[in-house]
């Protein structure tokens, strides 16, 4: 594994994109976009390893950005080597310097990137920071691609041999991702799960902008959970770094099996709460709903949140509900059961023959309204998949939409379904063309 550090603002996710082939790393023109220590797999010269980008290291940070320096320093010491990226156009600072102490006293072996080289005349002053103690600079433009080359083949020269790894059960973790508003509790919810502090943590709003993977272990099972950043508005509407931040969080949604909305219970459903539940459904995801902050919650609040529940989330009525506070561990265990249901529910499979038998009885207690004279009706049903459960309904004409969430509504309520969107489409029998 290696670990990419170095101060705010000299281009380390930059380069890691570069590394990576890929736009993976949230990138920004402005210091301190990357927060957390955020892995990704990357492959050289056929040789593939993992590189831990990590937010600006400031050794004399205080408040957030020393919460930020901590989790490069946790980077530095799980990481078999470094490397340390320079401004090569500003040279050598204090906090170049202060960095340099703390990778000696960690022993791992450092490459040192000399970045934002983009011309000969830069590549000559980067020279100087032999000075640094760290070895040969290797001259790089993670804007151009410039000498990224030399410097892979330089990091996997410091990198150990793979080990060879035993195969993954199949199937392997459950994969779930935390969604939700921005400062609602999602990075200190996975901190708790994670029983370490995995992710930064502030009372500012946005903090986490990469999506953060972490391996728990819960229930005596192993989860793979994905923190990603608080989604404010529409990706379209986004802007700057907010937009690829908002795009992480999709791809998140779509990796994942099962997704943790979490709502703030403090304060009022908003719309955005509803848009984010109705997306996870729309991507065809299980859900649990977490009413986060609970213990904030007093009994008349309480009151009017089971009303708003009622209201706002009347479409997702079918999603588990876990009442839950990071804060102080409350409750935080009963996640995992309202996991296991929806997971179950998104994975239920129904018969054909006892579909049918089913949808008779229905479409015989509850036919069809008349509509201009054509009433059309069920002829045959099949589940086409699971994860999320898909029927194809063979029809005789076209059924209504109220008539459908009608059908949707009895299955759920016949074979359960919990915590998972249920898809329905039809396919009308095709008229016969008259023979003249």
């Amino acid at each position: 594994m290696l670990a990419v550090v170095g101060r705010p603002n000299v281009g380390k996710s930059t380069l890691v994109n570069r590394m990576l082939g890929r736009r993976e790393a949230v990138v920004e023109d402005i210091p301190g976009v990357t927060r957390d220590r955020v892995a990704y797999d990357a492959v050289w010269n056929g040789r593939s390893f993992t590189v831990v980008d990590t937010g600006g290291w400031d050794p004399d940070a205080q408040g957030m950005a020393e919460r930020i320096t901590q989790q490069a320093e946790l980077a530095v010491a799980a990481a078999d080597a470094v490397m340390f990226v320079v401004d090569a156009t500003v040279g050598i600072t204090d906090t170049d310097e202060a960095v340099v102490r703390v990778l000696r006293r960690s022993a791992k072996p450092v490459v040192l990137a000399a970045n934002k080289v983009d011309d000969m005349r830069i590549e000559a002053e980067s020279a100087a920071l032999w000075n640094l103690g760290l070895g040969e600079p290797y001259p790089v433009s993670a804007l151009h691609g410039r000498g990224s080359g030399d410097l892979l083949d330089a990091i996997l020269a410091a990198l150990p041999a793979a080990p060879s790894e035993p195969a993954e059960e199949p199937g392997g973790p459950r994969r779930v991702a935390i969604v939700g508003k921005p400062n609602v509790g999602k990075s200190s919810l996975l901190n708790v799960l994670a029983g370490a502090e995995r992710v930064v943590v502030d009372d500012v709003a946005g903090t986490t902008v990469d999506p953060v993977d972490e391996l728990i272990e819960l229930g005596g099972r192993q989860w793979r959970f994905v923190d990603t950043a608080g989604v404010r508005r529409r990706v379209k509407e986004a802007s700057g770094y907010e937009y690829y931040a908002s795009l992480r969080t999709q791809t998140a949604l779509e990796r994942a099996e099962v997704a943790v909305v979490v709502i703030d219970a403090s304060q009022s459903l908003s719309e955005q709460d509803q848009r984010l539940i109705a997306m996870v459904a729309e991507a065809g995801r299980a859900v649990v709903v977490a009413f986060n902050k609970w213990d904030l919650v007093d009994d008349d609040r309480r009151y009017y949140l089971e009303r708003e529940i009622e209201r706002d989330l009347l479409r997702v009525h079918w999603a588990p509900r876990a009442n839950i506070s990071a804060r102080t561990r409350w409750h935080v265990d009963k996640l995992v059961p309202a996991l296991d249901r929806a997971l179950g529910g998104w994975e239920t499979r129904v018969t054909t023959g006892a579909l049918n038998a089913f949808l008779g009885r229905l479409v015989a207690e509850h036919p069809h309204p008349v509509r201009a004279g054509k009433q059309p009706k069920v002829l045959f049903a099949t589940q086409a998949s699971a994860a999320p459960p898909t029927f194809v309904l063979f029809t005789s004409g076209k059924l209504e939409a109220s008539y459908l969430r009608f059908i949707e509504r009895r299955l759920r309520e016949a074979f359960g379904f919990e915590g998972t969107p249920v898809h329905l489409q039809q396919r009308p029998r095709e008229k016969r063309k008259r023979r003249s």
